[in-house]
């Protein structure tokens, strides 16, 4: 239910948006790699979390792309 509702969420969200998001997204991603190589990281789980919304926003990016050029 959780990742249907965020992929809805981001499928609303306009190329800017994604891109701002995709951004905070890697910043998030660096802070819980650094947390990990430091041995603060609590959330593992988080890690993973973070990977697939950054595919989910690629390739949401690129079909919009493509859905354009078409």
């Amino acid at each position: 239910m959780k990742i249907a509702q965020r992929q809805s969420d981001l499928k609303a969200m306009s190329t800017d948006q994604l891109q701002d998001e995709l951004l905070k997204l890697k910043k998030e991603q660096f802070n819980l790699r650094f947390q990990k190589a430091t041995g603060q990281l609590e959330n593992t789980a988080r890690v993973t979390e973070v990977r697939k919304d950054i595919a989910r926003i690629k390739t949401l990016q690129r079909s919009k792309t493509v859905a354009a050029s078409a």
